[in-house]
């Protein structure tokens, strides 16, 4: 009888073994913050994990066994087989978009021994869809520390203007036709890009749609068989950058007219970055790309993921740039240039 239970328990035990190997297999990471001070980055996954790592003691040097990657400190399954879509941080919260609700978890506690037991200390639910009563998936967030506003990218085209002193939404700015995909904000202006193929241009002060640009319908940007979505958006006073299914180009905001598109192998952008005098991008390529204004590569850093769906980066108190994506592992940079250390995420 007692071997017949060890029997029973090791064939459990190897099943949860090849489910846990499946998922490192096919893991995906689709979102990534730093907290506020600098000291931490956390990481989401497509299986509702969430893995924090400690950069203070990650980017010390110390030693590891041969081909022995590094994983996270802490460890939470906040969403049990739910992507964790965009994450984001305040001072005092790690926020998690996933499907139909925004929540806000203690960094006190994410960021130690009693991760595994924590629980959201709010949440903010995202109406449904009134024809198909589906919870739309919360794709990308924005935070504005200035008047303590978040502004989210939903799946119904929707963006969410919220309130998080009140934990209300305030309004919604609607005009997209399609899903949201990225938002950049600056200031009093906001940028959105979807699947509808735009990208539009909102001054939050009259709390209206300002400009459309339409890179798909400009010969030169298109490329009909990747498709017309706008995977990523970025901007400044004078520049637009953005990319997709179109090839990543970088437009004159007061002109609407593109300056610069880049010659990539890539298929598809999925996030684009204005930094400095360089301009940082990446999707479907094993690489994220460093290029200048005028579209020479200045840079072309090897990725774990074959597809890259997260790049962030801060100055400090360490300079760092973190991507992520269709792997297990993260890659780190704190030379932009090239590729410092690989984590695993679980």
């Amino acid at each position: 009888m007692e071997l017949g239970c060890y029997y029973v328990s090791a064939r459990v035990n190897d099943v949860f073994v090849k489910m846990f190997d499946h998922k490192l297999f096919y893991n995906t990471v689709l979102s990534q913050t730093f907290s506020t001070d600098g000291n931490y980055l956390a990481a989401g996954n497509i299986y509702g994990d969430i893995s924090i790592f400690d950069l203070t003691k990650v980017l010390t040097p110390h030693k590891v066994e041969e081909n022995e990657l590094q994983g996270p400190n802490y460890r939470l399954t906040v969403y049990p087989d739910q992507h964790i879509e965009s994450m984001i941080a305040t001072d005092n919260f790690l926020i998690i978009g996933t499907v139909g609700e925004i929540s806000g978890w203690d960094w006190k506690v994410v960021a130690s021994s009693k991760a595994t037991k924590n629980k959201p200390s709010w949440v903010i639910q995202i109406p449904a869809n009134k024809d198909s009563y589906e919870k739309p998936d919360v794709n990308f967030m924005v935070y504005s520390k200035l008047n303590n506003i978040l502004y989210a990218g939903c799946g119904d085209n929707n963006i969410y203007v919220i309130n998080l002193e009140e934990g209300k939404i305030l309004r919604s700015l609607q005009s997209h036709t399609d899903f949201i995909h990225c938002l950049s904000l600056a200031g009093n202006q906001l940028a959105s890009s979807s699947e509808d193929g735009s990208v539009r241009l909102w001054d939050l002060r009259k709390k209206e749609n300002t400009n459309i640009l339409n890179p798909h319908m400009v010969d030169k940007v298109a490329r009909p068989k990747f498709g017309k979505w706008i995977g990523a958006v970025d901007f400044t006073e004078d520049w637009l950058l953005c990319g997709g299914g179109p090839s990543l180009s970088l437009w004159h905001m007061r002109t609407m007219e593109p300056a610069t598109v880049f010659d990539l192998t890539d298929q598809g952008i999925h996030v684009a970055h204005i930094y400095e005098e360089r301009i940082i991008a990446a999707g479907a390529a094993p690489h994220v790309y460093h290029l200048t204004y005028q579209g020479e590569t200045l840079a072309k850093v090897p990725t774990s993921s074959n597809t890259v769906y997260s790049t962030i980066y801060q100055e400090l108190p360490q300079k760092v740039l973190s991507i992520a994506g269709s792997s297990n592992n993260l890659d780190l940079c704190t030379n932009f240039n090239y590729r410092e250390m690989t984590l695993k995420f679980a």
